[in-house]
């Protein structure tokens, strides 16, 4: 399976105005930043959490808690993934009973992430609510799961994904439409082209 970039949806600037408002959408949401807690799903999820924390914490003036949570061993799906799934580290460092959680990742898609963050997260406590804030929601849900704090709706068929590049880990920072090719496909296609040049 090949991924191939096919368009930018965000740059640098536009992620960071995306995540300043959804900053500023969370405090209204809650009503100020009492109780809040925010968890950051691995992998994409934790930076994006840190983020806005840093931003809610430069207009309120107060330190906003943050958590990071591994969902390997709570997919649905982790018998499929490896034999031997690598397991990240789950860090809920801070009391979440009667809190406020906001689970925050990158890209919400079918649902089932999200689904498994929600599992992993009642195993630590009873949060008063939960929401979820994502960079970018591109549909196919499977499961019932919306997100309550949406940077941007990004329509996409079966054959695109969606990649959040960050400046520490890729050497740029930007949110991009990609092509998922897989090898059977791009196969056929060169064989395809093959005959056309040989009745040429």
């Amino acid at each position: 399976m090949k991924i191939l970039r096919k368009a930018v949806v965000m740059d640098q600037e536009q992620i960071r105005h995306t995540l300043m408002r959804i900053s500023h959408e969370i405090v209204e949401k809650n009503k100020g930043v009492e109780d809040l807690v925010l968890v950051g799903i691995r992998k994409r999820g934790v930076p994006l959490a840190e983020r806005i924390a840093r931003f809610i914490g430069e207009f309120e003036g107060k330190e906003i808690k943050v958590g990071a949570l591994d969902i390997t061993l709570y997919r649905d799906d982790v018998v499929m993934i490896a034999s031997n799934p690598v397991v990240g580290k789950t860090e809920i460092n801070h009391d979440i009973n009667d809190k406020v959680v906001v689970l925050v990742d990158d890209v919400l898609f079918t649902g089932r992430t999200v689904r498994a963050a929600l599992d992993e997260l009642i195993d630590f406590g009873r949060p008063r609510a939960i929401r979820l804030a994502v960079l970018i929601d591109r549909g196919h849900r499977e499961f019932p799961i919306r997100a309550d704090f949406v940077g941007k709706n990004v329509p996409t068929s079966s054959h695109e994904t969606i990649k959040l590049l960050f400046e520490e880990t890729d050497g740029e920072e930007k949110v991009v439409l990609c092509d998922v090719v897989y090898e059977d496909e791009s196969d056929n296609e060169e064989k395809g082209s093959n005959k056309k040049k040989k009745k040429k």
